[in-house]
Order: C-alpha cells, then structure tokens, then sequence
C-alpha cells in the first residue's frame, strides 16, 4: 500500500499549497474536517470549482427506471415483489434506494492487472444468497441536512467548501457520522439500514453476477474514457487546483474540478450512480492487509485493525489506479475529510 501513503501525502501537501498560497490574503488554518477556517470570513478558493445545478434525485438522470411507489416504509408484501433495479424510498428525506440481485463474483485484482496492489489478493469468490438494496447514488447533503432538521446526525453540519450542499454528496465525515446517519434512518423508518460491506460495495461497483475475469473498472480498462463514467483527478482539476502540476492524471476532462452532483454521470448494469470516484465511501469493514481470512458470505468482516476502517471508490482527487474498482483504502475512523462520503444498505428479507 506503499502507493496509498503516496497519495495520501501528496493530498495533505496539496492542502498546506492551498493554505499557504499569497492569493488567499489572510491566513486560514487547516482543521480535521479537511476545511479551511478563519478569524474573519474570506472567499474560499474551492469556489473556483465547476458548479453544476442539482438535479432532483426523483429525476432520471440516465437509463430508464421502474416507476418509484410512494415514499413509506415497505411491507412484508412489497419487499418479496421487488425485483432487481427497482426503486423505492421509505419516507420522503430517505434516500433512494435500487434493489440489487442476489449472485457470485470474483472479488479482488490479479497480479496482472495494471497498478493493482498486494492487498487486493488473494482473489476470492463471494456469494450473495439474497437480495439488498443499495442507495442510487451516495447520500447528498440534502438528506444529510434533513437527519440535523429532525435533530438526528449529533447535530453535526458538515462544511461543503463552497461546492454546494443539496445533490452534491455529503462529504466531511468520518465512520462514525456516517453510522450516526444510518441509526436515524432505520428508527426514522423502522428498518434494517446500515452501511454496506467492503464485499458487498465491491459487487454493487462491478455490477456483476457470477465469477469471472473482470476490467479494471465498471465499465472497462481505458483510462481515457474515465471522464465520461467518473469524476476523478483529470485535466479540469490539475488547471484549476494550485500546486498539483506533478501529480498524474486522467487523460481526460469530465468538467468537475472537485465534487459533482450525484448521478453526474452515467449509472452502472444495477443502476447506481459514482460507484467511482467523486468521493470516497466508508465501509463497515475494519482494516486488513489482504483478503485471507476475509468471510465468503459477503458480509462485513469485523476483525483486524478496527481503529481503521476500509473506504472505496476514490474521489474527485485520485488517479485512475485509485478508480480500479479492486483498490482499497482506509482512514483512522476518527478523521474526516473532504473527500469522504458514504453509501446506504439496506436489508432486504428473503
């Protein structure tokens, strides 16, 4: 993971540039939140970013959907009726939620694979005996904000740095603010949410149902058609972001600068939106170098280093080895950051 610490030190060094830099006037610091603050209220120079207007998460953004029910939680009834690619919500602040198959699939990246990392091996079949629900896209900081409005989320309003609250993914988060949302969700609708597994995450992003060999991303191995699937660090980023001129890109302009709308580009086969890059996502999974001892059923495996939690997808500040749908991460589950973000589960009964 010699390559992850590299990133990650170019991402604190990218930070200190931007806080240094004389174009900024007065001296804001850099605090845990991955947020720039001051002792008199200054422009940001994040509001250089791309900004694009939210799109209404009810609104197809690409492909075509099942028409969604009205938003309350489901019966026993309309759970065993949900068939894959459905859409439901389950109260009118949930997110939306996209019903994904039951199925196998080859987890991980062979040595043969460009850029891959020893700790995405050994390769492993991982089974899936029944369905889950997935969010559509990551939580937004509309839905975010709606569990502060109903006094849930310890009260906790995360910074946006000027890039827009409403569709945009919530970011600023570290694992237990995004548990905290999941505690508010399932008593706010009397059901099993929770946040996803590294595995299950994994199945959602390749959008695959049985084992195999797979392309480095969703939707295939040429870097330079990220931009057209991803927000990740390409051409538009490097010209506007200061003291990034070394670091490798994609070879690409997706017309994001930091974080996009969610669903910004196209969905994957099971109909989920920015299942790479944008902004990381955090997993219920504890930290392990490799996938031995890893559970073959799928689900959350909650031994190892559990003071350091698994993030996957990259975001809007990584490279394209950091999209492969195979690359892990982690973070001490007490940081927040302003590339971190999550994604929902939910439970589905048989």
């Amino acid at each position: 993971m010699l390559s992850s610490r590299i990133d990650l030190l170019r991402m604190a060094l990218l930070v200190s540039t931007i806080i240094a830099s004389p174009a900024l006037g007065e001296s804001p610091f850099y605090d845990s939140e991955c947020a720039l603050s001051a002792s008199s209220e200054m422009a940001q120079p994040w509001e250089v970013a791309t900004r694009a207007l939210p799109r209404s998460p009810l609104q197809p953004i690409a492909g075509t959907f099942p028409p969604m029910r009205i938003a309350k939680p489901l019966s026993a009834a309309e759970q065993r009726a949900l068939q894959p690619q459905d859409l439901f919500k389950e109260c009118e602040a949930c997110p939306e939620m996209v019903v994904v198959p039951a199925g196998e699939f080859t987890m991980g990246a062979p040595e043969t694979e460009k850029a891959s990392d020893a700790d995405e091996r050994p390769r492993r079949r991982v089974a899936f005996a029944n369905r889950l629900a997935v969010g559509r896209f990551a939580v937004t900081f509309a839905e975010w904000d709606a569990c502060v409005a109903e006094g849930g989320c310890k009260g906790y309003r995360p910074s946006d740095r000027g890039w827009g609250r409403g569709h945009q993914p919530v970011i600023n988060l570290w694992w237990e603010d995004a548990r905290a949302y999941v505690r508010w969700i399932s008593e706010r609708t009397d059901r099993p949410y929770r946040l996803l597994s590294e595995a299950e995450w994994e199945y959602a992003a390749r959008a695959r149902t049985e084992p195999g060999a797979y392309p480095r991303y969703w939707f295939g191995n040429e870097e330079k058609d990220l931009c057209r699937y991803a927000n990740a660090f390409d051409e538009e980023a490097k010209s506007r972001i200061p003291g990034t001129s070394g670091w490798t890109i994609a070879p690409c302009n997706d017309g994001h600068a930091y974080t996009a709308p969610a669903g910004s580009f196209p969905a994957n086969g099971f109909g989920l939106y920015d299942m790479a890059g944008n902004a990381w996502q955090w997993t219920a999974d504890c930290w392990n170098e490799s996938y031995k001892g890893a559970p073959s059923d799928g689900s959350a495996w909650v031994a190892g280093d559990c003071a350091r939690r698994v993030l996957r997808g990259g975001s809007w500040i990584n490279n394209p080895r950091v999209l492969r749908a195979a690359n892990r991460d982690r973070n001490a589950a007490g940081l927040r950051y302003c590339f971190n973000g999550f994604q929902l589960a939910r439970t589905l009964t048989p």
